[in-house]
């Protein structure tokens, strides 16, 4: 019998225990009090629980029934979560927002971005991944992200469209131990050639044969950013780091910015994009997450 419980009679019930009185939920379901009496009878015989004590004028929940009325209540707002998503599925919303991020990008825009999506989008969860270079082109390519934002290659493949976001300011450090933080001038390339350059490397084919920002012979590749920056303040090498990332090091002195004759008057910023598949851009979940990353790039 408990197999047959109806959501309607559950409706009812939270409806009688809310209003007080059974003619009172009669008005608020606009049905007869008679039809709202006898659905509740039926549930607690269904269920062979006395829900309400009605030896008084006004039924009165017992003990049982405040009990489950909480577990009532749990379970018509997740069965209006489940018919309120499925209506935007059949719409086009996407059932999850899958996106994929280049290191690169500036972390405290995108919370902000995830932050709203969550309020604008509750009930559509978000899969993110971090990663750099040719894998974040990667995981759109085959599908296993919906939308990706690249910024650490020069290019995309045919299948992938793109839409400029923003430029990430960049600069050139090391760390104060290193020989080539004492040098308060351009530093020219055939200086840089003498000292180790920290680089991230590619966990994926699609970036062979070629680099980015390279100027010196002897590379250290690392395929994470947490450890380049870990290197380059205990001197290991020199690299290109995200201004915002290392502001604070550079504020302290934990890192020296370099001056090198390839990048002058400054390091160069890197261009990042959105970037989905043209047989599958994004539905009206990506679409929002794009706009809301290209206004708060605006706002910075």
């Amino acid at each position: 019998m408990l197999d047959g419980v109806s959501m309607d009679q559950l409706r009812t019930f939270i409806a009688a225990a809310d209003e007080g009185s059974f003619s009172a939920a009669g008005r608020k379901l606009r049905r007869a009090q008679s039809v709202v009496s006898q659905t509740l009878a039926n549930l607690e015989a269904q269920i062979n629980v006395p829900l309400f004590d009605r030896s008084g004028h006004y039924p009165r929940l017992t003990d049982e029934g405040a009990a489950l009325l909480s577990q009532a209540r749990l379970t018509v707002n997740c069965m209006d979560g489940f018919k309120s998503r499925a209506r935007a599925i059949a719409e086009g919303l996407e059932p999850e927002l899958s996106v994929v991020v280049d290191v690169m990008y500036p972390m405290a825009s995108l919370t902000r971005a995830v932050g709203e999506f969550r309020d604008a989008f509750p009930d559509t969860p978000v899969r993110l991944y971090v990663e750099a270079l040719g894998a974040v082109v990667q995981r759109v390519v085959e599908r296993a992200c919906r939308l990706g934002i690249s910024g650490s290659m020069p290019a995309v493949p045919e299948s992938i469209d793109a839409e400029k976001l923003l430029d990430v300011p960049m600069v050139t450090v090391t760390g104060p131990t290193h020989p080539l933080a004492s040098l308060e001038r351009v530093i020219r390339s055939r200086e840089l050639e003498e000292h180790v350059q920290l680089v991230l490397t590619d966990r994926t084919p699609l970036t062979d044969g070629k680099s980015f920002g390279v100027f010196s012979p002897q590379i250290w590749r690392l395929a994470d950013l947490g450890a380049k920056h870990a290197f380059l303040r205990a001197g290991f090498g020199w690299g290109h780091m995200p201004a915002a990332m290392v502001h604070a090091d550079l504020v302290s002195g934990d890192l020296v910015p370099l001056r090198i004759e390839n990048f002058q008057p400054q390091t160069p910023p890197i261009a990042m994009l959105a970037i989905y598949r043209k047989d599958t851009p994004p539905g009206p979940a990506g679409r929002w997450f794009l706009g809301r990353l290209k206004q708060t790039s605006n706002e910075e």
